[in-house]
């Protein structure tokens, strides 16, 4: 515990809660939307903003959110109106953000395979105070976004269609979560890496969704894993000298085999009983009240 009491910890421990809180509550609407891996390719174009500001000597953190940003409202307009498919440009994305970012950190003064690796799978440890500044901000901004308007972003995750017939600024909403996502991997750089960012969006929602029913309750126990995840992530992580970002990464996944091993023993339970239970003595069956989705 003496551990956490110093700085570069405490800033570790802060920045990994920021980034376990906000990256669930965005990427419950992707796994709603089957866009689970747009992570990754947001974060192959941030790697290519890494490189500018690696090169430029500027704070990469701040080139990597513009450059990813800029790339997430193209591939959204090439999703939207383009003939292109939403999975070629998803392509697209990846291959020209690594090969770009691979080629700007190259070129720029220093050790760039230090800078690459440091990027690509974190470093959670050598978060600067700015680091946390700009970590503190841009994740209230995303956390505000998707709470604040969370009926209008399911309307247009469940369907696309019927909440343009009801009036909802649709592409603007599609805009906002594009956006939203590029801002998130971005400051999730330095907490999991670009290549591990994916995962904690999409792994706290997945062990969400086994033992919750509806969409608030799923995004509140998405964002709760997450948070424990990235606490006891960062803990082990200086105890056992590991990989942060990965440790969380792996804690968050053994919460989702723990949840699911655990709803599936419950209803295998649950169907036992039910078999064994006379006829004549059956309880009538649970009445599910149905919840607001949004």
């Amino acid at each position: 515990m003496d551990l956490l009491l110093q700085d570069f910890m405490l800033r570790a421990l802060v920045g990994a809660l920021i980034i376990g809180l906000t990256a669930p509550a965005l990427g419950i609407y992707l796994v709603q939307r089957r866009l689970s891996l747009i992570g990754d390719g947001i974060g192959h174009v941030a790697l290519t903003g890494v490189g500018v500001g690696l090169l430029l000597q500027r704070s990469p953190v701040i080139t990597a959110v513009v450059v990813s940003v800029l790339g997430a409202i193209v591939v959204e307009l090439v999703r939207e109106r383009g003939r292109t498919s939403g999975d070629l440009a998803l392509a697209l994305l990846f291959y020209g953000g690594i090969a770009g970012g691979v080629v700007l950190v190259g070129l720029s003064k220093g050790s760039g395979n230090a800078n690459l690796m440091q990027y690509l799978f974190g470093s959670l440890l050598t978060t600067s105070p700015q680091d946390l500044t700009i970590i503190a901000i841009l994740g209230a901004a995303v956390l505000v976004a998707m709470l604040g308007l969370r009926p209008a972003l399911f309307a247009v995750c469940n369907d696309e269609e019927h909440a343009r017939v009801s009036g909802l600024p649709v592409r603007t909403l599609n805009l906002l979560m594009a956006v939203t996502t590029a801002v998130t991997v971005t400051i999730a750089m330095r907490t999991v890496g670009l290549l591990l960012v994916s995962a904690l969006m999409v792994v706290p929602v997945a062990g969400a969704q086994q033992v919750t029913r509806g969409f608030r309750a799923t995004m509140t126990t998405a964002m709760a894993i997450g948070v424990i995840a990235a606490a006891a992530g960062v803990w082990v992580a200086g105890e056992a000298d590991t990989a942060p970002g990965a440790t969380i990464v792996i804690l968050a996944i053994a919460a989702f085999l723990a949840l699911a091993v655990g709803a599936a023993t419950w209803r295998t339970l649950r169907g036992r009983i039910g078999a064994d239970r006379p006829a004549d003595h059956a309880e009538p069956p649970d009445v599910v009240l149905s919840e607001v989705s949004h």
